[in-house]
């Protein structure tokens, strides 16, 4: 795995993941680049994507000094082995499964499983989540966020994803949410790149009114 911007540090600079799902190895490099430029600093391409190794291998060598790229959708311990060697080394899951969890810990990577209760999020915890991916985010308004920040460690990065976009981003950084999975309303196949850009810029621009940036 190359070496590359934290976790943390990545989400303090920019609290926005770019969920690239469908995008081929020939649009990564260029959609890559301009949200790089727009000042996004994480990006996943999920596994459901076309020959989503290609295309994490060709980010992680073109931005990993600058991006944490790693995987979406990763849901078995072989799948973590592949992107470890593709030089991703961010490990998302739609789900919590502990194997998965164990497998990225093991190969040196921040894995981020998906989680829906507090019991989920601290068993989780216990196999070594370096994040939790609240999914989907569309049945876990702030309230929800807000209940489980008050029971979950303080220094845990709590990740809403589904759903997100530049009007609601801040109802949640309000109850102390990390940083937000974007998808769709950033990118999805057959998008132009100035529309990405678009989309890019708006969220970035929400996100620097909340955090009064």
């Amino acid at each position: 795995m190359s070496d590359g911007p934290t976790l943390n540090a990545c989400l303090e600079k920019m609290p926005l993941i770019a969920i690239l799902r469908g995008i081929t190895p020939e649009e990564a490099i260029p959609v890559a680049d301009l949200l790089f430029e727009e000042g996004f600093t994480i990006v996943e391409v999920p596994l459901n994507s076309p020959d989503p190794m290609d295309s994490i291998a060709a980010i992680a060598k073109a931005h990993g000094n600058g991006m944490l790229v790693g995987a979406g959708t990763v849901l078995t311990a072989e799948d973590v082995k592949a992107v470890a060697a593709a030089n991703g080394r961010l490990i998302v899951a739609p789900n919590f499964d502990p194997e998965v969890v164990k497998a990225a810990k093991a190969a040196g990577l921040y894995a981020t499983p998906g989680i829906m209760t507090p019991s989920e999020g601290f068993a989780a915890l216990k196999c070594g989540a370096d994040g939790l991916k609240v999914f989907p985010a569309e049945v876990a308004p702030p309230k929800v966020i807000k209940a489980m920040r008050a029971v979950l460690p303080k220094d845990v990065k709590v990740i809403p994803v589904g759903g997100i976009n530049e009007n609601n981003m801040a109802d949640y950084w309000e109850v102390n949410a990390n940083g937000f999975g974007i998808g769709s309303n950033l990118y999805k196949s057959g998008k132009s790149l100035d529309d990405v850009r678009a989309s890019a810029k708006a969220l970035v621009a929400a996100v620097k009114q909340f955090k009064g940036a």
